[in-house]
């Protein structure tokens, strides 16, 4: 058996898969407001929920597990792995000015450049008081890792793409030296490698087996992708979750940091996209669940809105737009709920079809098929808005969940994924 588990920003899930794939469970833990103050600590109480949740009986068969974090959501530890500030999350651009920094040491348009890349916001903290406590420097799925493994400062080279480390030649670059970094950086393996065995003393406290091996995570856009289904140049991923994130598997890399794009390594082929800072937390902001169910299904979407919003929760866009500055708009905001929520998702998929539109521009393969994952999967009213947009086949994932994809990883490593 092999146990994926996803952070994402609302919450935690774990899935448990068999040798062929199959589910055979699903566990899952909302974070609350108290996790605003103490994010670490959260973290970990998750952690450890999950894999209470799961029965014991089937822990003793769990043999590997992966886990995937938010891109670009940051912490410094000590010697000990203890965190010694608050993480930065994925959105966090206070790091901005550093870039300007980084603009005469970096190549042009590098992924590290962008307002909040790992690399920035790690500069950004260099100048805080508390990292002189710190000794290392850790993805959010890297130090869930280490609770589980115990090895402080192992990453995996999706989540080290943001932090400046070159996938292609899979290590650090030399201009790294004139950054001046006092701290330990990860030391970077591929995705889904193993990193060790599970903590005995947690082996024991939860039943799983002695041998059970914590491997090297990925990002929670990957693995969505992981679990989609597509495998061939041309198909792509767009994970409508928190936010609006698109995956295009190429033939050809493509980086661009003026557009807010970069490309992932996925064995011979890449993952080239970008993540937008609109998405599922906009349109929360304004409806629940059960009622973005009931007024999508009261949408015509034969019919156009006629609105043009641009649906953020704040200042600031990284993807089809890089710009920390950029203002959300939402208005006109007509009086009827059903028109406006129209709107919104007219908006997004205007966003999306740009997206895609630019991967092609700068020279990803031609897009064929756009497999969708993320909470925003079951919205069957804004798949067909979607599907008018893009203008090619929009069709649900193999299976939504990014934690089906980190069990998926942990079962078969990243270099035996059929492409």
């Amino acid at each position: 058996m092999y146990l994926g588990i996803d952070f994402g920003t609302s919450g935690a899930r774990g899935i448990v898969i068999d040798s062929a794939g199959k589910i055979v469970a699903e566990v899952r833990l909302a974070f609350d407001v108290s996790c605003e103050t103490n994010l670490t600590n959260c973290w970990e109480t998750a952690l450890f929920s999950l894999l209470e949740q799961i029965n014991k009986k089937l822990r003793q068969e769990i043999t590997r597990i992966a886990i995937n974090g938010t891109s670009s959501t940051v912490l410094l530890c000590d010697a000990g792995g203890n965190p010694v500030d608050a993480p930065l999350l994925y959105n966090d651009a206070r790091g901005a000015a550093m870039g300007d920094k980084l603009k005469d040491i970096a190549p042009a348009n590098h992924t590290a450049l962008s307002a909040t890349s790992s690399l920035v916001k790690l500069l950004w903290m260099m100048e805080l008081p508390s990292f002189a406590k710190a000794k290392y420097f850790l993805h959010q799925a890297d130090w869930l890792g280490f609770l589980l493994h115990g090895k402080l400062g192992i990453s995996d080279y999706h989540n080290a793409l943001k932090l400046g480390y070159d996938v292609e030649t899979l290590q650090y670059p030399k201009w790294f030296s004139k950054l001046q970094i006092s701290i330990h950086l990860p030391k970077v393996t591929i995705p889904g490698n193993p990193i060790g065995e599970l903590r005995s003393d947690i082996a024991d406290k939860y039943n799983f087996p002695k041998n059970c091996l914590v491997c090297a995570g990925t990002t929670d856009s990957i693995a969505a992708f992981l679990g989609s289904g597509a495998n061939s140049p041309g198909e792509a991923v767009t994970s409508l979750g928190s936010t609006l994130v698109l995956k295009l598997l190429s033939r050809t890399r493509v980086d661009n940091f003026q557009y807010g794009i970069y490309s992932h390594r996925f064995g011979d082929l890449w993952l080239t996209g970008g993540a937008s800072n609109t998405g599922g937390a906009v349109l929360k902001q304004f409806f629940s669940n059960e009622e973005l169910e009931k007024i999508s299904n009261e949408i015509d979407v034969k019919k156009s809105s006629g609105l043009n919003y641009y649906p953020l929760l704040k200042p600031g866009e990284r993807f089809p737009i890089n710009d920390s500055n950029l203002p959300p708009q939402l208005e006109p905001r007509p009086d009827n709920s059903v028109e406006f929520l129209h709107g919104l998702l007219e908006s997004m998929a205007r966003i999306e079809a740009r997206g895609y539109e630019l991967l092609q521009e700068l020279g990803a393969d031609n897009l064929s098929c756009v497999y969708t994952a993320g909470g925003g999967a079951k919205n069957l009213v804004w798949s067909e808005i979607r599907k008018q947009y893009l203008g090619v086949p929009v069709v649900s994932s193999i299976n939504t969940e990014a934690a089906y994809g980190s069990a998926l990883l942990a079962m078969r490593g990243l270099a035996n994924f059929r492409h």
